[in-house]
C-alpha cells in the first residue's frame, strides 16, 4: 500500500486513518472527485486525477475503459458525463455513483500516465456504444494519427468483434484514415464523402524542384488542382500571419490551383451551402465521378442551421 498522499485521489476511510476528521474532509480543503473518494482542494482536476479515482474504486484488476479512456488519452469526445472502468468478470463489478463498470477482456492493457487502460483499438469499439459515426470516425483520425494504431490493424481487429456497437464500429472505421490534423478536417471531410463527393486527398505535400516540401493542403483533388480547407481562426491574429496566408494563396493561385476555404459556420450552421460552394467548384474543374446529384446520407449527422428559403 502506498503511503497516504491527500494530492492524489484516497477513500474516505483512508483519510480517516490518516487523520482528516470528517469536518475537514467535508470543507473547503479537500474536493470529491466521486462518491467516496477525495483529494485536495488545491490539486487540478485533470483526466489522469479522475481516471485514478475511478482506479481506486473498482479495484487492481481493472482498467479505464470507454470515455474515461479516451479523455485520458486526449481522444476529442463530446462532454459526456460519467467515469468509466473495465473488469475481467461480474465478480470484480462494482457499483459507485458516477462510474460505469464493464466487463471485458483485460488482459495487457495499455499504460498512460502510469494507469492501466484500453489499447486504441478497443477503445474505438468500447466508444462507439456511445457517440455518433461522425465523432467516431473523428476519434478513429485521432487515434491513428498520435498512437501506433493503424488503418489496417483497427479494421482487422473490428472484423471479429462481437457486441452491439461492433457494427456501428465496422461503418466507422470505413472511414477511418491516416495523417488527419484535426477534428474539422475530419469532420469537413464526412460532410463531402456522405454526400457522395469523390474522397479528396488528405494532407498532399508538394515539393520543390529540390525535393523540399513547400506546401501541404488539408483536402485536395490533385488531378484538377482544387484544395478544401478548414481554416479555424475568428479572426486574425498577427498582421505577419495574415500577409503569410495572402502570400501562400497567391503562390497556389500562380500554380494553377483553386483553394475554397470552410469555417466552422459551413460545418456547423450552413452545411448545405458548403456542399453546393464545393460541388459548383468540383464541377467547373471537371472532376471525374462526380454524382449526377449530391446524396442526402449527410443530413442527419450536419443538420445545421439553415433557414428556407
Amino acid at each position: 500500500m502506498r503511503s497516504f498522499d491527500p494530492a492524489r485521489p484516497f477513500t474516505r476511510k483512508r483519510g480517516f486513518a490518516a487523520g482528516i476528521t470528517r469536518r475537514e474532509l467535508e470543507g473547503p480543503s479537500y474536493r470529491r472527485l466521486l462518491f467516496g473518494i477525495y483529494v485536495l482542494a488545491s490539486v487540478p482536476d485533470t483526466p489522469a486525477l479522475r481516471a485514478e479515482a475511478a482506479l481506486l474504486v473498482a479495484g487492481p484488476r481493472a482498467r479505464t475503459s470507454h470515455l474515461t479512456a479516451a479523455r485520458l488519452r486526449g481522444v476529442p469526445i463530446p462532454t459526456l458525463p460519467g467515469e468509466h472502468v473495465t473488469v475481467p468478470d461480474h465478480d470484480a463489478r462494482v457499483k459507485r455513483t458516477g462510474i460505469r463498470c464493464h466487463v471485458g477482456e483485460c488482459e495487457s492493457p495499455a499504460l498512460i500516465e502510469g494507469l492501466a487502460t484500453s489499447r486504441p483499438e478497443q477503445l474505438f469499439l468500447e466508444l462507439a456504444e456511445s457517440l455518433s459515426l461522425i465523432d467516431l470516425v473523428v476519434a478513429g483520425d485521432h487515434l491513428v494519427r498520435v498512437t501506433s494504431l493503424s488503418v489496417n490493424r483497427l479494421r482487422s481487429f473490428l472484423r471479429s468483434a462481437g457486441g452491439v456497437s461492433a457494427t456501428h464500429a465496422r461503418a466507422a472505421a470505413a472511414f477511418v484514415r491516416e495523417r488527419v490534423d484535426s477534428p474539422m478536417e475530419s469532420r469537413l471531410r464526412m460532410l463531402l464523402v456522405l454526400a457522395g463527393i469523390p474522397e479528396p486527398e488528405i494532407n498532399l505535400t508538394l515539393h520543390d524542384e529540390d525535393g523540399v516540401p513547400k506546401r501541404r493542403y488539408d483536402l485536395s483533388w490533385p488531378g484538377i488542382k482544387v484544395i478544401v480547407e478548414y481554416d479555424g481562426r475568428h479572426h486574425v491574429e498577427r498582421v505577419e500571419q495574415w500577409e503569410a496566408d495572402l502570400e501562400r494563396r497567391e503562390a497556389i493561385d500562380d500554380d494553377g490551383w483553386r483553394i475554397l476555404v470552410v469555417v466552422a459556420t459551413g460545418i456547423y450552421r450552413t452545411p448545405s451551402q458548403t456542399l453546393k460552394r464545393v460541388e459548383r467548384l468540383l464541377r467547373a474543374r471537371g472532376l471525374p465521378g462526380m454524382p449526377v446529384c449530391l446524396r442526402d446520407d449527410w443530413r442527419q449527422h450536419f443538420p445545421g442551421q439553415e433557414r428556407a428559403a
